[in-house]
């Protein structure tokens, strides 16, 4: 009797056009557990919905004065309202999904809202509520996975909106759906590689970052993370490798040269590395650590070569290695713990005394 009363209390208030009374009343039922399961109550319930949602809608078009983040609210109790009612029984089904079909585009356009003002936990909700009608009984009809266009977009602004949350497990719920957007894939994999970076992922860390290269190796994202990945572990064999297929895409790009540089460095094929190094130079002469390459380089060379047998050799190494590690102290006079070093040994080896004085005071300051 009582629940009889408060649904008719309830329908006044919407014959009246008090609506906001009707909704917190409809709420205060289903606070009781002996409610939910009541389709009556969520039936007045989406009738309150929809009436607020025409109101809101026509003041929108007539772009008179309305809470914006009150009609999105809005739409989203709408489809958790007809989602609800089509668990409980599916008999209006066609009716619900026909009239939830037309209004959900602005879900979408909630989680857009959203975005704009930085907004990503409410952004991701509309998103996400966007998306979950692909799996609702109530749109099946609808077949939304294979026809809605706008999917795939919606996927990856929960990725993204995950990611401005610093969240791992939010930016990966729907990275597969967003996969699709083609036109994103770059970024959507960027976040996803971050969001396993956050959860040391080292494993699911790497296959991303391999996938997004072999999707775009010129994305300025995984080259180098993926060099920093293999150089980190010492695979540098790996990392040359990587260097190598990136240069069959642009074999004049400086990052990618500038790589394979320092692979062969590091895999001590010094000459190589010398030869790659110079051909960097030779098209930007102001890049610094190509310097820094050919004359660490040098200086190896030298210090594998025989003093007494090779004097000459290991004296034109060691000058070689002068031109290019002054040269490199010029252009990064902030990296003293690199060239301090490596100038105190050219100049040791050169019998360079004043220059030797000036490196040995620097260093023991």
């Amino acid at each position: 009797m009582a629940q009889r009363k408060e649904l008719s209390q309830a329908r006044t208030y919407i014959k009246s056009g008090k609506y906001d009374d009707a909704e917190n009343l409809l709420n205060t039922l289903l606070n009781d557990s002996a409610n939910r399961q009541n389709r009556r109550v969520y039936l007045l319930l989406y009738d309150v919905l929809r009436h607020k949602y025409d109101q809101g809608n026509e003041k929108l078009y007539l772009k008179q004065r309305y809470d914006t983040t009150a009609f999105f609210a809005n739409t989203r109790k709408i489809f958790a309202t007809l989602e609800t009612i089509d668990s409980l029984s599916p008999d209006d089904r066609t009716k619900h999904a026909a009239q939830a079909h037309l209004i959900r585009p602005n879900l979408f356009n909630g989680g857009t809202f959203y975005l704009h003002k930085s907004k990503w936990k409410e952004a991701f909700r509309y998103f996400e509520t966007y998306i979950d009608c692909m799996r609702q009984p109530l749109f099946m009809a609808y077949d939304y996975d294979s026809t809605d266009v706008r999917l795939p977009e919606a996927a990856y602004w929960t990725v993204f909106a995950g990611y401005m949350m610093h969240d791992p497990v939010l930016t990966l719920r729907h990275r597969r759906l967003a996969l699709r957007d083609s036109a994103r894939a770059d970024f959507t994999l960027m976040f996803v590689a971050e969001a396993r970076r956050w959860l040391s992922d080292d494993s699911l860390y790497l296959q991303t970052l391999q996938e997004g290269f072999r999707r775009n190796p010129l994305f300025s994202y995984f080259f180098p993370r993926l060099m920093d990945f293999y150089t980190g572990r010492g695979q540098h064999e790996k990392a040359l490798a990587v260097a190598d297929s990136a240069l069959m895409v642009d074999d004049s790009n400086l990052l990618f040269l500038f790589a394979k540089s320092s692979a062969l460095l590091r895999l001590e094929r010094y000459q190589e590395c010398i030869d790659y190094s110079t051909r960097i130079i030779a098209v930007n002469d102001t890049m610094a650590e190509p310097y820094f390459n050919a004359g660490t380089a040098y200086l190896s060379l030298a210090a594998g070569l025989d003093g007494k047998k090779e004097r000459k050799l290991m004296k034109a190494a060691y000058h070689n290695a002068l031109f290019f590690m002054e040269r490199y102290r010029a252009l990064a006079p902030e990296q003293k713990q690199k060239w301090a070093p490596a100038l105190y040994r050219i100049y040791l080896n050169l019998n360079m005394g004043k220059q030797f004085d000036e490196i040995d005071h620097l260093l023991k300051k």
